[in-house]
């Protein structure tokens, strides 16, 4: 059962947030084979983290929501809230396995947020530039409530157009993204 979590960061947060990089990492290290994607939202500076995105795979809710809310960035207070969705990753795939590699190019996380008839279910055509991408669903599974995707774009406009129909949402958010996790040795 695939899972999305946004921990969004409380303001004023980076310092503490700082200081847990290693527990952070510590507990992802815990979930290598789970996870689908991972990393940092940022501020439109590019310095500021504003959120942590995690996309994975776990046995049911309550396997999902122990992830959140036991994260140590989450128990010392580092974020304001989090979404935490049901996900279906309709690529197949884990960022890692994104054609177009860890580095190059601008990276967004684009959340649509809505309910009632499913839209923007399926990737669309021009997938290139998509490394993650599907609709956020109920606890249970059965209503359509978003969609979410990671994507490389040149500009956060572009990034938000992954979404081909954009009145079926409430709100759309686009954050600046970035791969994460522990650098590369």
């Amino acid at each position: 059962m695939e899972f999305l979590c946004y921990h969004r960061d409380r303001s004023g947060s980076m310092p503490l947030r700082q200081e847990l990089l290693e527990a952070h990492w510590a507990y992802m290290d815990g979930f290598e084979k789970q996870l689908i994607a991972r990393g940092p939202t940022f501020d439109a500076t590019g310095e500021t983290c504003t959120g942590s995105v995690h996309a994975l795979d776990l046995p049911d809710a309550a396997a999902a929501r122990a992830f959140a809310f036991d994260e140590p960035n989450h128990q010392a207070g580092v974020y304001r809230d989090v979404l935490l969705r049901r996900w279906r990753n309709t690529l197949g795939r884990t960022m890692w396995e994104f054609p177009g590699g860890r580095e190059g190019g601008d990276r967004f996380l684009v959340l649509g947020l809505g309910a009632g008839e499913p839209a923007d279910t399926d990737p669309p055509a021009a997938r290139d530039d998509l490394i993650a991408y599907g609709p956020l669903l109920s606890d249970d599974g059965t209503a359509w409530l978003g969609t979410a995707a990671l994507v490389r774009a040149p500009d956060a406009a572009a990034a938000r157009a992954v979404l081909r129909t954009p009145a079926r949402y409430d709100v759309v958010e686009v954050h600046d993204w970035s791969f994460g996790g522990r650098p590369p040795a």
